[in-house]
């Protein structure tokens, strides 16, 4: 049974290789990408510049390892008086299963926030994002149905070729989404926010053969974040995040996803620039995979280790093993824009003190 469940296992991975495209790439330390979040995320948090490196390899123990690569850069800026303007970009390399199926992001984007209190820090952001994707796969190195040899008294038999062939094994398109979000603070140094954003906006159409066009839906998701002080040197963070699908006329299409965390930052020492935290917490994707997650921040710089605990249906021949995930952060306050004069929340391991 071990060794069906292995097979079945790995012919779910390899179909997924095709199905795939039709999803979007994921990161289990999630809140270090704003912007595939949402995009009125970006710039949501203290500092001037952050620029946020992932990596993540998962199923390495079961088959061909799915790898993925990203990189979050987010610059803010005062514009038109006490309003703040954050450019970002969002770049991703995944690259899965025995086909290679690989998918390559461009993605620029823009938010705006909008100050609402002279009291307190509130801020109600709007923002857009659109670029390039590309998605593509290797057929030769793929075993297809045509392949399997018949009459072969019960052992695997597979020709060197198949007759199968594809219009094209690459496709280019321009995707775009918009996203919404309110932060703000209340009562003793509470942080919060709150946000949503539509993802594909143009429902961009995604094939390898012509005529047989797979349109990406568009996808809602609905965040959400607080952060509260327990001592002088601890503070409780949270985090969730909702992702549904929608078909045409806005009809639900497949099941939605849930994602959340709870994780406690610990100051080891902090004086003057320099700063040194701790933060762990778990985090969980409904139905998938439970994550423990640890990250150290050294002054501008912070590392974050997890990994996946898979507790899917996959669990017979995944094990509980998921994938590792690494994330190196670095964020700094430039003061060239006045930046004490400016929106100064942020979520994440990196509150201010």
């Amino acid at each position: 049974m071990k060794r069906n469940g292995k097979l079945l296992f790995i012919v779910v991975l390899l179909q997924s290789s095709f199905d795939g495209f039709t999803q979007d790439v994921g990161f289990s330390q999630f809140y270090d990408q704003p912007l595939l979040r949402n995009p009125a995320l970006a710039g949501v948090f203290t500092g001037d510049v952050r620029v946020t490196a992932a990596f993540r390899n998962q199923w390495q123990s079961v088959t061909i390892p799915y790898r993925s690569y990203a990189l979050n850069a987010e610059f803010k800026m005062p514009v038109l008086g006490d309003k703040n303007l954050t450019w970002g970009m969002q770049l991703i390399r995944d690259v899965a299963g025995t086909s290679q199926f690989s998918t390559t992001q461009i993605l620029p984007a823009a938010n705006l926030s909008l100050p609402l209190s002279s009291d307190r820090p509130a801020y109600l952001s709007f923002a857009v994002m659109g670029g390039l994707l590309q998605q593509r796969f290797d057929p030769t190195k793929l075993v297809l149905n045509d392949q399997f040899v018949s009459g072969s008294n019960g052992s695997l038999s597979v020709s060197p070729a198949s007759r199968q062939v594809f219009d094209k094994t690459d496709v280019n398109y321009f995707d775009l989404s918009a996203g919404i979000s309110y932060s703000s603070e209340f009562g003793n140094d509470i942080e919060y926010f709150a946000g949503g954003a539509l993802f594909h906006l143009t429902k961009p159409g995604v094939g390898f053969y012509n005529g047989n066009v797979i349109t990406r839906n568009r996808k809602l998701a609905i965040n959400g974040g607080l952060s509260a002080p327990t001592s002088e040197t601890d503070r409780f963070i949270m985090y969730a995040d909702y992702f549904k699908q929608f078909a045409t006329g806005f009809q639900p299409a497949g099941k939605g996803s849930f994602q959340y965390g709870f994780m406690f930052s610990h100051d080891l020492f902090v004086e003057g620039d320099v700063q040194k935290t701790i933060t762990f917490g778990v985090l969980h994707r409904l139905q998938d995979a439970v994550i423990p997650v640890v990250k150290l921040q050294i002054s501008k710089f912070i590392v974050g280790m997890s990994y996946d605990v898979n507790v899917s249906k996959l669990v017979t021949a995944s094990a509980y093993r998921g994938g590792f995930e690494l994330t190196i952060s670095y964020r700094d306050l430039l003061n060239i824009h006045n930046s004490d004069l400016r929106q100064v929340d942020c979520w994440g391991p990196q509150f201010k003190n």
